[in-house]
């Protein structure tokens, strides 16, 4: 039985598709108002409360969005799950919104962690993927408002084409903040998304390698639909050393002469969750999917239970058992891997396909 069989790790719950930005990557092609059949305050209580259901530990929600502060009833939902000993974080968006008041009503719920999106380490890089002037600006004021209460911060970070060269000089600028976990979320090209410029798999593996780099200054850092860098920790713990190429040269030059050289063993696990293996998605209308990037509907909680689909749904058990096609479903490194799903949906329609944009795939193919 795999370790995530009767239970997944995190629940994402889309509260809403309601957001005011427009960001240039947005899985959900969120919109400025709240699209009809939304969830209501009490299915969300409902939704909770199935969540509590799982055996213990239960899962954390993730109230993500679109923008959680887009809903009215937000605090009475974060307090509802307080009270049902349900762990939660929250995943706003940056604006006029969140601000002291906001970010103080969300510590006194008793939110795990606060997670604030950082696409540049410039302005000019930020603010044209949120497609909002003065974001960047406002986005480092949230930041450091949240620490200052206390709050546990996540920075979450989209990497695609036009920005990834620049991760060195974000991870410098939160390590100054004071930000303890950096969660990267690589590009697959669904929603919005899917007109922007992705990785090839050879700066896919260079990223990978400079992120084990990075993770040895005190920082956790995490990856979403990247599970090959689980590859990549284990073969530099093993070898060492990586052959570079000459993006991989530049990034690592350049957060050595940032921060100076690393003084830590690699943050980074070893193994961790794939879409439907530790993680569930609940979209804004109560539809179940696999990961918000893997819009392939499984139920729908206003109807089935989330324990029964996350632990019959056939797509999600084989998922699981790693009964996956091409090199993915024979590498040597599938059960710690097992590629994106969400990638592999988005360029064949098979969500057990092989992962494009792993170096291993892309060698066999080529």
């Amino acid at each position: 039985m795999g370790r995530f069989e009767d239970r997944p790790v995190l629940v994402f719950w889309e509260m809403t598709r309601a957001c005011p930005l427009f960001c240039l990557h947005c899985r959900a092609s969120a919109v400025s108002e709240p699209l009809p059949g939304e969830l209501t305050t009490k299915e969300g209580f409902e939704l909770i409360d199935q969540v509590a259901s799982f055996d213990k530990p239960t899962p954390t929600i993730i109230f993500t969005g679109g923008d959680p502060l887009k809903r009215k009833d937000l605090f009475e939902i974060l307090n509802y799950a307080s009270e049902r000993g349900v762990k939660f974080a929250v995943s706003p968006a940056v604006s006029e919104n969140l601000n002291m008041d906001s970010l103080g009503r969300i510590k006194e719920t008793g939110a795990s962690a606060i997670s604030i999106s950082l696409d540049g380490a410039k302005a000019l890089t930020h603010d044209s993927i949120r497609r909002r002037d003065g974001s960047f600006k406002m986005t480092l004021e949230a930041i450091s408002n949240a620490l200052k209460l206390g709050l546990k911060v996540q920075v979450n970070t989209a990497v695609m084409k036009r920005n990834f060269e620049e991760l060195p000089d974000i991870f410098a600028l939160i390590k100054d903040l004071g930000v303890e976990t950096w969660e990267l979320f690589f590009l697959v090209q669904v929603g919005r998304g899917s007109g922007v410029e992705d990785l090839d798999p050879d700066q896919y593996e260079s990223v990978c390698n400079f992120l084990y780099d990075a993770s040895r200054y005190g920082i956790l850092v995490r990856c979403v639909e990247a599970p090959f860098i689980r590859r990549v920790v284990r073969l530099r713990m093993k070898f060492i050393d990586y052959w570079g190429d000459g993006a991989y040269i530049r990034m690592r030059s350049r957060l050595t002469e940032l921060c100076g050289e690393p003084e830590f063993h690699p943050s980074i696990s070893l193994s961790g969750t794939l879409d439907g293996d530790g993680v569930v998605f609940v979209a804004y209308d109560g539809t179940v999917n696999p990961g918000g990037l893997l819009p392939l509907p499984l139920g729908d909680i206003r109807n089935d239970r989330l324990v029964d689909i996350y632990r019959q749904d056939k797509l999600l058990k084989e998922i699981r058992a790693r009964q996956l096609h091409g090199l993915c479903g024979s590498c040597e490194f599938s059960s710690v891997c097992g590629g994106s799903r969400a990638r592999a949906y988005s360029y064949f329609g098979d969500p057990l396909a092989s992962d494009p944009a792993c170096i291993m795939v892309s060698n066999l193919s080529s």
